[in-house]
């Protein structure tokens, strides 16, 4: 695909492959309407845009995930709110959710959208997060960043939504080594982004600008590399959920350990294995085992700081975040790509195994 891309000569954002790589967006998400974008902020960015964010409004959104998830928004003179995830799925609680949106509402202060965020390859439990948000008309934007492959209710990860975000950075399971992209059912919304994303120029020969947008549009190299993995989709999510089950045996019986659940509604891509280390029944704690494998050139690393519990949020208001904190504290991120053999895995489980004989 990227020889083909560079002997045609289509190298900037625009172009047969670009166009063919959207169209196989679409087949993948079932969702009718995609554009690709420089990065998976600049999704979300276009996202809240599209949605009318803007100074002094609220966004909602899950304390458990990347800074990115809000970012865009909070650059964009947002208030962020954040909300404790649901033990079951470690996502957005959507039942929380539903309380939260119906006191808004009696305190006149509705959101302007909801962010419900994939979290390490795990699907928000879309249906419940729509139905709670559609009773107050307020709109959701997915960041699905990191759960491309993974499905909800028998639908791809943030299917629902009034938008969904993805990225193809270079740790995601689909890489363009950069990269995103912004689906949605409504066309309108696609044929606006798509406006924004080449700095928002009109028709005609001359460049008319009744706006300002971005330089947000992929570009045909970025498609090519993505095209040239998304056949394989389906390959490197099983490889994912085989490295996570081999974890689960080797590890799921010791004493202190547990893994990421997965709700009966939702089939994650396991992105990323994660598990959670209770110190009074392993032994040590999450940040001593993190340390023993790193002394190995192992790299793990802890579960998402909450957003409520980071300096840059401090005045940010937040509903509940034990759940957040406590997995914050206890989890931690093992070792997952999808190019990982055997022997590599069983050596990272020799290492826990060993610290919890210590």
């Amino acid at each position: 695909m990227l020889r083909l891309s560079l002997e045609s000569g289509w190298l900037a954002p625009a172009g047969p492959g670009l166009t063919a790589f959207e169209e196989e967006l679409t087949a993948v998400m079932r969702l009718p309407h995609a554009l690709a974008t420089a990065s998976g902020t600049a999704a979300l960015h276009m996202g809240f845009r599209l949605l009318g964010v803007g100074l002094g409004d609220e966004v909602w959104a899950p304390s458990l995930t990347f800074v990115a998830t809000v970012a865009p928004a909070v650059q964009m003179g947002a208030t962020p709110r954040f909300l404790d995830a649901d033990p079951a799925s470690w996502t957005l609680d959507p039942h929380l959710l539903r309380e939260e949106l119906a006191a808004a509402a009696r305190r006149g202060r509705l959101p302007r959208c909801v962010v419900p965020a994939d979290l390490y390859g795990q699907p928000t439990d879309m249906a419940a997060i729509r139905a709670a948000c559609e009773n107050w008309g307020v709109p959701v934007l997915s960041d699905s960043a990191c759960a491309l492959g993974a499905m909800q209710h028998g639908m791809p990860a943030g299917h629902g939504a009034n938008l969904v975000a993805l990225s193809f950075n270079g740790n995601k399971i689909i890489t363009a080594g950069g990269g995103g992209a912004l689906l949605s059912e409504d066309a309108s919304l696609i044929a606006r982004a798509r406006s924004l994303a080449t700095q928002a120029k009109e028709p005609g020969a001359h460049y008319q600008h009744e706006t300002t947008g971005f330089n947000y549009a992929m570009s045909s190299l970025l498609a090519a590399v993505g095209r040239a993995q998304l056949p394989s989709l389906a390959e490197r999510v099983a490889a994912r959920r085989a490295i996570f089950a081999r974890y689960v045996t080797a590890l799921g019986q010791i004493p202190g350990l547990s893994f990421m659940p997965e709700p009966g509604w939702a089939s994650s891509s396991r992105w990323l294995t994660v598990m959670q280390v209770d110190p009074r029944d392993f032994g040590v704690d999450r940040e001593a085992l993190r340390r023993a494998l790193a002394e190995q050139g192992i790299e793990s690393r802890p579960v998402w700081k909450p957003l409520h519990l980071q300096p840059a949020f401090r005045e940010a208001p937040a509903i509940g975040g034990a759940v957040a904190a406590g997995l914050f504290e206890r989890g931690l991120c093992l070792p997952s790509g999808s190019g990982m053999g055997a022997a590599e895995q069983l050596r990272v489980i020799g290492i826990i195994r060993a610290m919890h004989r210590r």
